[in-house]
């Protein structure tokens, strides 16, 4: 396949990084990415049993499994599903899960998250980690997380953005324009690094994605900037019908 057939955004284009881009994204998020996904997980309550003794959490967009591990150690009776399109970093998942011991707790699947194939009210959780802005259709798929988590349960979305205002919101965007797609590239040696800038700086707004959320069918719980901005934690839970 040719560089120009391969998707910008599809797992097809995840799969052409797959084998660098856990070294490439602590880089890049010189080494903060892992502290995000940490505050996800205990704004999930899992390590308090908020969610139950023995919580199912899905992690969509899962990658290379981070996030899914982080839930795993957090709460030792979860059962965790990372579900991504991509099958070669699913590959690199499986690795680190069982390197990690945890095989029998999580569990791998190639996946939609405009489809996902969990039953509705299935789930005790979900999560999207660095995963929602490359999703074509956003609404969609949050309205597939809202109809996978029981009521009551939680939802936390995690993504990166271009802060807007305040002293450090130059060099922040400085950082997201030049440096990341020239050291991704450097590390990875493919374009698609230019093309995660870019799908960064055209992610909305937290307000606006946070009333995106909303229209979805999820009552927002929190929203959180973390680092000046830079990457943003939705916190939700599935809408009470009326």
């Amino acid at each position: 396949m040719t560089e120009s057939l391969v998707p910008l955004g599809s797992g097809q284009m995840f799969d052409r990084i797959a084998a660098r881009y856990d070294t490439v994204n602590r880089v890049l998020s010189l080494g903060l990415d892992q502290r995000w996904r940490r505050r996800v997980v205990r704004a999930l309550g899992l390590a308090k049993g908020e969610l139950g003794e023995h919580p199912r959490v899905l992690d969509v967009a899962t990658g290379t499994g981070d996030l899914a591990i982080e839930i795993a150690r957090a709460c030792t009776g979860a059962s965790v599903v990372g579900l991504d399109p991509s099958p070669g970093m699913l590959a690199i998942a499986e690795k680190k899960v069982g390197k990690r011991g945890l095989g029998g707790r999580i569990t791998l699947v190639e996946g939609d998250a405009q489809a996902l194939p969990q039953g509705n009210c299935e789930m005790d959780a979900a999560t999207i980690a660095f995963g929602i802005r490359n999703v074509p259709d956003r609404p969609k798929a949050l309205r597939e997380l809202a109809r996978v988590v029981r009521p009551g349960g939680k939802i936390a979305v995690l993504e990166l953005g271009e802060p807007r205002k305040g002293p450090l919101a130059a060099m922040a965007r400085f950082h997201a324009h030049y440096f990341v797609p020239k050291i991704g590239a450097l590390l990875s040696g493919k374009r698609e690094y230019a093309y995660l800038q870019k799908s960064v700086a055209a992610f909305p707004p937290a307000d606006e994605f946070a009333r995106i959320m909303r229209d979805a069918g999820l009552r927002v719980l929190e929203v959180l900037p973390m680092t000046f901005g830079v990457c943003t934690m939705y916190l939700a839970t599935p809408a009470e019908e009326s």
